[in-house]
């Protein structure tokens, strides 16, 4: 043990001896720094990479780089970042700005004749130092909301440009933009029982009450056990101005005095991401969402962000033993909450049973697994799942049964179902797709002969499902046969409600043409400032394409004039 604290106290003195810049870089945004979101945050399958800074709820704010540099790379996405600026200075940082509503000048120029050389709205580009560089201040994009914004922001982060590996903005002199005087609140905690273990005479997780101290900080009445237990909290910050539910920097748990588990949101990397549904109670997640921050590890994962003792955080309650257990959870600015909670050996009677398992077959989680039932099989391979589990499988009314989605999965399994049942002229528009109720989504499949396949990180119901029908063109504005010289955009509504829309193009007078995609609304829109329309008459073409090849044209004729 005493070699283990050790270590945890040195990886944390080497840590905190990293310099960062910290007058070098200069605000994204012209006007005061307000987060949305902050760095760390638990997200859907992530960890945030950076800050959300707030834009007025509106678009098209002014948005500039921070530091000397070049613009490295350019990416245009209908989902996650949406359009999205890289820029690499020169001391080993490279900075990201997320969710644009379009880049401007040079940048805005490359990235327009990239659309047209690549003939395709969602492109990737990878620059050289000399093909776009930029200056501190300089003006490079106009703030959005596109990708999967689910508002308008900026999404601004830091990475190290050798390794990818994210960094907490703050450590680059942001905090002294922002105030916070706020202590982060614990509004949940938890115990739970492990390996049939009993807590206050109960097998199931409890939530524990919290009394509120004089002092600011919680005390917890005793906590009775007899065995391996585990504590996690749900906790969140606040800071002066923006009164949004931000993550919390810093969560230290102590045991007699002694660091028992620990953990940072400082840096890591994207590989590390996905461990958030081994960080929290992925099962209360899903069936409640709340995100309980777990302060132990059944079995060890490789979160970088986390320091723990030779226990992974787990106590064992034995005989004789009279502990105290602390919490403190702290944010970037050093305000400080905690909980003290009394820990002692109880063998009295559990009064609440652990919950009914009715599942027939037990995952180990380091080997792999296999089930076949009539025509369909999953391979499960090693490494699929965090913990060991016991799972329910079965196979019936053409339905593969793989437990649920209360379990996280961390990579794919593979899914294999064996039909003859479709006509050979059909089989192409056969998918596997992951049922909930009625409705059902698409699940990338391939297929040879009457054998399908895909790939899943998410348990549950699936089967094969048929898609026969084309997507939907609609365009907004009629413009058949008219005169639409003042029009500055014409827009489409494109939809599939089966396996969804996997590609479309815009055709004008035979010429491909730049349609933008929002996912949000599900419309195309063209810009008539790119200068691709001609004088006079013009032939319109739209042909969408579905995730099993049906396709739909629309097709219209206009006239417009280019004369002011």
């Amino acid at each position: 043990m005493k070699l283990t604290i050790f270590s945890l106290l040195f990886c944390n003195f080497i840590f905190a001896q990293t310099q960062y810049p910290q007058d070098y870089f200069r605000s994204p945004l012209d006007i005061p720094m307000q987060l949305s979101g902050n760095f760390g945050e638990l997200r859907p399958n992530h960890f945030h990479a950076g800050f959300d800074l707030k834009t007025k709820q509106r678009e098209g704010l002014n948005v500039y780089a921070v530091a000397d540099g070049y613009v490295s790379r350019i990416k245009i996405s209908t989902f996650g970042n949406g359009k999205c600026i890289y820029i690499t200075h020169p001391n080993g940082y490279t900075s990201v700005y997320g969710h644009l509503q379009n880049p401007v000048g040079p940048i805005q120029d490359y990235v327009q004749k990239t659309h047209y050389e690549k003939q395709s709205f969602e492109i990737e580009m990878f620059l050289k130092p000399d093909e776009l560089p930029v200056t501190k201040g300089q003006l490079i994009a106009l703030s959005g909301n596109t990708g999967s914004s689910e508002g308008p922001h900026l999404h601004f982060e830091f990475r190290d440009s050798k390794t990818e590996f994210v960094i907490n903005p703050m450590f680059f002199g942001f905090d002294k933009e922002i105030a916070d005087n706020k202590k982060p609140t614990i509004s949940g905690l938890y115990v739970y029982p492990l390996e049939g273990t009993t807590v206050n005479q109960s097998k199931q997780p409890l939530l524990l009450n919290m009394a509120l101290q004089k002092d600011g900080t919680y005390l917890v009445n005793k906590v009775k056990a007899n065995g391996k237990i585990g504590f996690g909290i749900n906790a969140v910050d606040f800071d002066d101005v923006s009164y949004n539910r931000n993550g919390v920097y810093n969560v230290s748990a102590f045991l007699n005095g002694n660091p028992n588990y620990k953990y940072r949101f400082s840096t890591y990397s994207f590989d590390e991401m996905r461990y958030i549904n081994a960080f929290i109670d992925y099962s209360k997640y899903k069936k409640t969402g709340q995100r309980i921050q777990k302060l132990f590890m059944e079995k060890p994962f490789a979160l970088s962000i986390i320091k723990t003792d030779s226990l992974n955080g787990v106590i064992p309650v034995v005989p004789n033993l009279s502990a105290t257990y602390r919490i403190e959870v702290s944010d970037y600015f050093g305000n400080i909450n905690s909980v003290t909670i009394p820990l002692e050996f109880d063998d009295a009677t559990p009064i609440v049973s652990a919950e009914p398992d009715t599942s027939k077959y037990f995952i180990h989680s380091d080997k792999d697994a296999i089930f076949e039932k009539e025509n369909m099989s999953v391979f499960l391979p090693a490494g699929t799942f965090y913990n060991d589990f016991k799972m329910n499988f079965d196979v019936k009314n053409n339905r593969i049964y793989i437990h649920d989605d209360t379990v996280p999965a961390h990579s794919n399994f593979t899914i294999t179902i064996q039909d003859s049942t479709y006509a050979e002229e059909l089989r192409d528009k056969v998918f596997i797709g992951k049922f909930n109720g009625k409705s059902f989504g698409y699940t990338a499949t391939t297929r040879k002969g009457t054998v399908f396949t895909a790939k899943s990180k998410i348990l549950g119901q699936y089967g094969l499902a048929i898609d026969t029908t084309p997507p939907t063109i609609k365009i907004l504005k009629p413009i058949q046969d008219k005169w639409i010289s003042e029009m500055k955009t014409i827009q489409f509504s494109i939809n599939d409600n089966l396996s969804g829309i996997k590609s479309y193009n815009g055709y004008l007078n035979g010429k491909w043409i730049l349609f933008e995609y929002d996912n949000k609304t599900k419309k195309i829109t063209h810009k008539f400032d790119d200068g691709i329309v001609a004088e006079g008459a013009n032939d319109l073409k739209i042909e969408v394409v579905d995730n099993v090849g049906n396709s739909t044209i629309f097709e219209t004729h206009f006239f417009r004039s280019q004369q002011k």
